[in-house]
């Protein structure tokens, strides 16, 4: 059903990344510019009748900066449509950062709601398990570079069967030794640099080294990872503890940098 709503009655879901206000600001002003709010939100009543929009936060808050009356709506009645944020925003285009957080948002929701759902029945929604790990590591620490560990984290992890309560209390666990393991990696770094090493591709050559899975490569239809998350960790941490900076050479670094900057 196609619509006009006041913007004041209309909220994100509480699950979404957080707000952009230099691109909210941007879209203000491109709105403005063209004198018509043409994009309309997808809406749908939330949890106590309210309504949310799955897709249009930074066009809402820009209509809110315009004082605009009314904007153009597409009401749903399919309130599961509220779980779809990755696949429905299209506005501004999310970032590993914004995507995990989103999902862990997403999970601790759905958790409270539906105590005996499994984490495997929401794939979909949530696109990929490490967004998971990745957002509940996110959650403590913004500045966390989660696109270092995000491949190593895509080989060994999976959905669970077990209830979302139950695999985010395991997840914790797996966040905060992700965390672990990243502060002995910053002081792998800080040694590295002392050495005269300043390349900007100096984290991901360490957890690269680091990475126990790093030569896995799957066979055809294979989706078995080649070993649990916490065994993974456990040895990822192990590595982090023995590394020998002095192994390190400029070559090494050079040849990541050429690597990762065909990648970009």
């Amino acid at each position: 059903m196609t619509g006009a709503a006041r913007p004041g009655a209309v909220q994100p879901t509480p699950f979404q990344r957080d707000l952009s206000p230099t691109y909210a600001k941007r879209l203000a002003q491109k709105i403005e510019e063209s004198g018509a709010f043409l994009d309309p939100l997808i809406v749908v009543r939330g949890e106590r009748g309210e309504l949310w929009t799955p897709n249009g936060r930074h066009r809402l808050a820009a209509a809110k900066t315009l004082g605009l009356r009314h904007v153009t709506a597409l009401v749903s009645p399919d309130e599961a449509l509220a779980y779809r944020i990755l696949a429905l925003n299209t506005e501004k285009a999310h970032n590993l950062k914004d995507r995990s957080l989103e999902v862990i948002r997403m999970a601790r929701n759905l958790a409270a709601r539906e105590p005996r759902a499994r984490e495997r029945d929401y794939a979909a929604q949530f696109e990929a398990p490490e967004l998971l790990t990745l957002g509940i590591v996110y959650e403590g620490n913004k500045r966390f570079a989660g696109g270092a560990y995000a491949p190593f984290l895509k080989k060994v992890d999976r959905f669970s069967d077990r209830t979302l309560r139950a695999s985010l209390r395991e997840r914790e666990g797996y966040a905060a030794r992700l965390q672990a393991i990243d502060d002995e990696v910053r002081k792998i770094i800080g040694k590295l640099q002392a050495r005269g090493f300043k390349s900007p591709y100096l984290r991901p050559y360490v957890v690269a080294r680091l990475n126990p899975v790093r030569f896995h490569r799957p066979k055809r239809g294979d989706t078995e990872p080649p070993m649990s998350v916490k065994e993974a960790l456990t040895r990822m941490a192990a590595a982090a503890r023995r590394f020998d900076v002095d192994s390190v050479r400029a070559g090494e670094l050079a040849l990541v940098g050429a690597v990762m900057g065909g990648d970009e």
